[in-house]
């Protein structure tokens, strides 16, 4: 019998502890798959829009956080705080290419549309493009142009995915797996992870998951 790993993490594209968890999952998943070749991964990726009232060209990135967080120097804190976190995993962010703070709906219908169209690989590489753009090049995740550009350099046409970002279809599903804050993860629906956590916390919980799963089994 096949032994079957389901992760469904939550994130949103604009939260730079999404992107790290996200490379701590990847550090995890490595070292699972090296010591359980014979684990099948499934990985389902949950939009979480954080700032769903944002207007939908978004707002002034420096403003927003100034206005979040009170000052300046709390703003510079944060960043300093989030750079040394993302170096440590060995991803560079660069706030300062950032100006808009965007609401990201459209790039939330663009991934999941692109999810039911395009093979894993693609997935993968669009979910980590988008990231980069953002948090990279500063790019504005609310241009539809622009997440139009991303997508079709990941091999998506362009055309099926624009028919995506017409209209008010709602991407954000209502699974009732109770995701209330971003990153968030869920092994084999057992085990929940909260937070940008260490790759180790992470493969404890998958262990911890597949062991519950046996010990399910034989009882059941």
């Amino acid at each position: 019998m096949t032994r079957v790993l389901r992760v469904d993490a939550f994130f949103d594209f604009i939260c730079p502890w999404c992107l790290i968890g996200k490379r701590q999952l990847n550090r995890a998943l490595t070292k699972l798959r090296a010591s359980h070749p014979e684990i099948e991964l499934e990985l389902v990726w949950h939009g979480v829009q954080l700032l769903p009232h944002l207007p939908a060209q978004g707002v002034p990135f420096v403003e927003f956080y100034q206005k979040r967080l009170g000052s300046a120097e709390a703003v510079r804190a944060r960043q300093a705080q989030v750079r040394q976190a993302a170096a440590a995993v060995g991803l560079s962010i660069d706030f300062s290419s950032i100006k808009t703070m965007p609401n990201t709906a459209d790039a939330h219908r663009l991934f999941e549309c692109a999810t039911e169209l395009g093979s894993v690989a693609q997935r993968d590489a669009l979910l980590e493009q988008l990231f980069a753009a953002y948090f990279h090049r500063g790019k504005d995740l609310a241009d539809s142009a622009t997440l139009l550009a991303i997508a079709e350099s990941c091999g998506y046409p362009r055309a099926a995915l624009a028919d995506c970002l017409l209209g008010a279809h709602c991407p954000f599903d209502d699974d009732g797996m109770g995701a209330r804050g971003v990153p968030y993860f869920i092994f084999n629906r057992r085990q929940v992870v909260s937070g940008a956590q260490p790759a180790e916390v992470l493969l404890q919980a998958m262990h911890q998951a597949l062991a519950q799963d046996v010990t399910g089994s034989q009882s059941a």
